[in-house]
């Protein structure tokens, strides 16, 4: 597909079958896909954390409690370190929301390349996840999604409530 009908196609999953893992090259390119994103100055001040084990998925997801969550066979999270982002020297803004969105975002629609649903969540408790004893003190936990295959018989919605483009779009 091209990447015109992925963007239009993608949309957050709320439905995962539990009981089929992901295979092991789609999960690298998924995360590859982090991995090459840009950053400011290429700094990379991140790190994806990918959750696959019965223990860590059991801590991480008390976090989020979606019963739809509870059955996602993988947990990626996105966290990363202030003090290595980039700062812009006029303001002081720190790039780092901007980096780990860029990262999240490629490996998301890597996901849905790959023929895997996601949901972008940052409606999870930060003091839970960073209690599980996985993640470094200093790390900003910026975002979290399931990962995996959708359940047998589930169907995308295929409509994107979304403003019109002359609502959103300026040429100046």
């Amino acid at each position: 597909m091209n990447f015109q009908e992925l963007i239009s196609q993608r949309e957050s999953i709320r439905n995962y079958d539990p009981g089929k893992p992901v295979e092991t090259e789609k999960l690298r390119r998924v995360l590859e896909a982090g991995r090459i994103a840009p950053s400011a100055a290429n700094r990379q001040p991140w790190r994806f954390y990918l959750i696959s084990s019965i223990e860590n998925l059991t801590k991480i997801k008390t976090c989020y409690q979606r019963n739809w969550f509870q059955d996602a066979p993988h947990i990626l999270v996105v966290a990363g370190k202030r003090s290595a982002a980039w700062v812009r020297p006029y303001d002081g803004y720190n790039a780092i929301e901007t980096d780990l969105t860029i990262a999240m975002d490629h490996m998301i629609l890597a996901a849905e390349s790959e023929g895997l649903g996601t949901c972008w969540i940052a409606a999870y408790e930060p003091v839970k996840l960073h209690a599980t004893g996985i993640f470094d003190d200093d790390e900003e936990i910026f975002a979290i999604t399931p990962l995996g295959y959708q359940k047998a018989g589930f169907q995308k919605r295929g409509i994107k409530d979304r403003k019109a483009f002359d609502e959103v779009v300026s040429f100046v």
